[in-house]
């Protein structure tokens, strides 16, 4: 399979990989033959990247860092959850929602499970949803990134569940803001964002009032959009002032925004992202957080569709941790647009003249 634009996708391919619907229930499965209706649709649905079944990429498949089942179950609990607070009326000073521990508890177990399972060193998140799912979503995918820094820098168990609880719930402040402005798909405007803003106390009242979920938990909800610098909100705490969880979340709420598809922007390609974060070391973020996430992410993702510098487009077949900018490619154009006699791969590591122009 290969990744590509919506754009380059032809009627007659088909899926190589479900697309999701909010709740994480399944839109289109795996093997749907598309049709320029399909096509259409979901292109309004704010689809711009699919996973296509193709002769010349046979047997590649990137790694999904949860499994199938786990993803859904996690879905479903953060769609249900956040609906039904979008659904009661503002309440403070009182546990509006009783069983949010136990339920994000169980949640995030079984999520460590899996990613403790994983064979793969570095992840890619390859999950493709409807744009109206960004916000049930993105929980997730922070969740997931969340989980790697906090195994990899070896956290105890304890401190592995206070930071899944914070990373699952970080944004549900969000569910106590206007739906106006939760769905406008243009810039906001001051006003409008100084009501966004206040999410993130939002969230950590919300929290804070649940007899099981930690206060450190909270706290991610609260500092999450707290810069290193001290330019962040709400309360422009600088370095050590920020929770080393609320750190974490904060890294993967950036790079899971900038790699996803929204309304006012394109997304960023997970390299791009990457330099981004680099590029905000010590300004945004800990420089050493940062080296940490980027150990474990994928820079570029198995079956991502790659043109080189002699002109061939590639599809991305194997990474190497300790190249991570000189994956295995296998060959699916040569330069003068010909399809290859027969498929073949280049190992970029060993190749130094060539190299990654930009992803297709």
């Amino acid at each position: 399979m290969r990744k590509v634009h919506i754009g380059s996708v032809k009627p007659g391919e088909k899926l190589a990989r479900p697309i999701f619907q909010e709740n994480g229930n399944i839109l289109l499965g795996a093997g749907m033959e598309l049709n320029q209706r399909f096509i259409d649709r979901l292109e309004g649905l704010g689809i711009d990247m699919l996973y296509i079944d193709d002769p010349l990429t046979e047997g590649l498949e990137p790694t999904t860092a949860i499994q199938d089942n786990t993803r859904k179950a996690a879905s479903e609990a953060i769609y249900k959850t956040m609906n039904g607070l979008m659904d009661q009326p503002v309440t403070k000073g009182r546990t509006i929602a009783p069983e949010l521990g136990r339920t994000f508890r169980k949640v995030f177990g079984d999520i460590v499970q899996d990613l403790i399972r994983r064979e793969e060193v570095m992840v890619s998140l390859t999950n493709i949803h409807v744009a109206d799912s960004y916000l049930f979503q993105h929980s997730l995918n922070v969740t997931i990134l969340a989980g790697i820094i906090g195994l990899a820098k070896g956290y105890n168990r304890m401190q592995l569940e206070e930071l899944g609880m914070g990373a699952l719930l970080f944004d549900i402040g969000m569910t106590r803001l206007p739906k106006e402005i939760l769905t406008k798909t243009t810039a906001l405007t001051a006003s409008e964002r100084s009501i966004m803003e206040k999410h993130t106390e939002e969230g950590f009242n919300i929290l804070r009032a649940q007899h099981d979920i930690s206060l450190l938990s909270a706290h991610c909800a609260l500092q999450h959009h707290e810069r290193f610098d001290g330019s962040g909100y709400p309360r422009k705490l600088k370095r050590d002032e920020i929770h080393e969880y609320a750190q974490i979340v904060a890294i993967a709420d950036v790079y899971d925004a900038l790699t996803s598809p929204r309304p006012h922007r394109r997304r960023y390609t997970p390299s791009e992202a990457i330099e981004f974060l680099f590029a905000a070391g010590n300004t945004y973020f800990q420089l050493d957080l940062i080296k940490l996430f980027c150990k474990h992410i994928s820079i570029y993702p198995v079956a991502t569709t790659v043109l080189l510098s002699s002109g061939q487009a590639a599809v991305v077949a194997m990474n190497d941790p300790l190249a991570v900018h000189r994956p295995i490619v296998r060959v699916i154009r040569e330069a003068d647009g010909s399809p290859p006699v027969s498929a073949y791969q280049i190992d970029l590591k060993n190749e130094h003249s060539l190299m990654i122009v930009k992803e297709l």
